[in-house]
């Protein structure tokens, strides 16, 4: 199946500042890509590539075989584009703003008002329908602006934070209309908010200073953390030795560490040299030797302790 969204090496700098570097990636029907990076990262700049409302200074960038710059008509009318900001009328009402939208992209005066209709249903905004834009909160405007990127049921979208400013029951209905949408979408959604990753996409793809430094999946990420998948024991400190010196010896462990001292305890972890450690091999080593430990578990990396370690060692 070839991929609805395809950037080829974009490159995009402003004076002497160096936005994008040669970012290459693709979309497939089904994927939602969680597309990361710190402020300043290029984000925002390769998405504007890729939707065609940013010219690079080389590379390029199609939607469903259309390339932005050179069939500018094909690719858009098969795209949705949220971008940062929420730009929109503000003397407009989400009826007459999404009905123009529709209008320009030429659906006659029946199909207006169903995808009108639809779009408002689908982004929750019945309550303001006719309201303002400019009396409306961020929240309602980040949703009058996901109604206009849906309205034409596009199979391509691409979102520049698409929750920003709203709240957690907002957050959650277009979090599940995203997952609704995926199954016969391409999908991109930039964003700062990590947990939206693991909840939402199916890959992530986090970049700095305008390179690619991680593609994959979110646990694929994880994995990357040193942590992830190691044995945390709280032992009692005149136990600590004994219980190291033991775990040392395992041939599945690549290290012992002390995490921490507290109140006559210490804290151990023991680093395993491949994923997927069983727990029993530690329980059997500690009963065999008459360890007592006070508190076992495994530990599970967050994908933001993973994202400062890539961004900031792509730093250094």
């Amino acid at each position: 199946m070839a991929p609805l969204i395809e950037a080829r090496d974009l490159r995009k700098t402003f004076g002497a500042i160096t936005a994008v570097d040669g970012i290459s990636l693709s979309v497939r029907k089904g994927e939602v890509l969680g597309f990361l990076g710190p402020n300043g990262a290029g984000k925002s700049t390769t998405m504007k590539m890729i939707t065609g409302f940013l010219d690079p200074d080389s590379g390029s960038a199609t939607i469903c075989g259309a390339d932005v710059n050179q069939q500018p008509k094909q690719a858009k009318a098969k795209l949705g584009y949220l971008p940062e900001g929420a730009p929109a009328y503000g003397d407009m009402t989400p009826a007459a703003f999404l009905s123009f939208i529709a209008e320009i992209r030429g659906y006659t005066a029946r199909d207006i008002k169903a995808r009108v209709s639809a779009a408002v249903s689908r982004a929750g905004l019945g309550a303001v329908v006719d309201q303002r834009i400019e009396t409306l909160s961020k929240g309602f405007k980040r949703r009058v602006g996901l109604a206009q990127a849906i309205l034409h049921d596009p199979p391509v979208l691409i979102m520049d934070e698409p929750t920003d400013g709203l709240d957690p029951n907002q957050k959650h209905h277009v979090r599940e209309l995203i997952r609704e949408m995926a199954p016969h979408k391409a999908i991109i959604v930039s964003t700062h908010i990590l947990e939206e990753v693991e909840a939402v996409c199916t890959r992530a793809v986090i970049i700095n200073r305008g390179r690619i430094v991680a593609d994959g999946t979110a646990e694929d990420l994880l994995r990357r953390a040193r942590n992830h998948g190691a044995v945390a024991i709280r032992v009692v400190e005149a136990e600590a030795a004994r219980v190291a010196k033991a775990l040392s010896a395992m041939s599945e462990i690549a290290g012992i560490e002390t995490m921490e001292k507290a109140d006559g305890h210490i804290r151990l972890r023991a680093l395993p040299k491949t994923a997927g450690m069983p727990m029993k091999l530690i329980g059997d080593l500690l009963r065999r030797e008459s360890l007592s430990v006070e508190e076992i578990y495994i530990e599970h990396a967050r994908l933001d302790d993973v994202f400062r370690e890539i961004t900031m060692s792509a730093q250094a």
